[in-house]
């Protein structure tokens, strides 16, 4: 099911990896993101990095979760190992200051819940450096 595509995104082809040891949460993502992108989900950081090998990736989503397993040295780590790859951290808030930090430590986005299919799709979007066209809610009276 494609649920608003853009065609030219479509065939673009750009790829997006979901690292986060959330299964639930991956699978959301996968679904919302793969009209757009090639979408691969991964449970720990070691498969992406083994994936990535031959299929380098243009964005990861990484989870808050794994950030806090493994520090926050993980996104340099990431940077690193996958040269050119723009980060976002899945977030509870952004407002959040160990959160906040992942910025300062190299991640080039914050992504917080309520994840919409509008807000991911936006973000990651921005993240790839696609124009994001302006969505101004319009309320009908009657």
């Amino acid at each position: 099911m494609q649920i608003g595509v853009d065609s030219a995104r479509a065939v673009e082809n750009k790829r997006i990896f979901v690292v986060d040891g959330d299964e639930i949460r991956r699978a959301v993502l996968q679904f919302m993101l793969h009209d757009e992108n090639e979408t691969h989900e991964f449970a720990d950081v070691a498969h992406a990095y083994r994936k990535a090998e031959h299929w380098r990736p243009d964005a990861i989503l990484l989870s808050m979760e794994l950030v806090r397993a493994y520090g926050h040295a993980l996104i340099g780590e990431i940077h690193e190992r996958v040269p050119g790859v723009r980060i976002a951290v899945l977030c509870d808030s952004s407002a959040d200051p160990e959160t906040r930090s992942c910025l300062k430590n190299g991640a080039q986005s914050l992504l917080a819940k309520p994840l919409t299919i509008e807000s991911v799709r936006r973000k990651v979007d921005l993240l790839l450096g696609r124009r994001s066209a302006l969505a101004i809610p319009v309320q009908v009276v009657a």
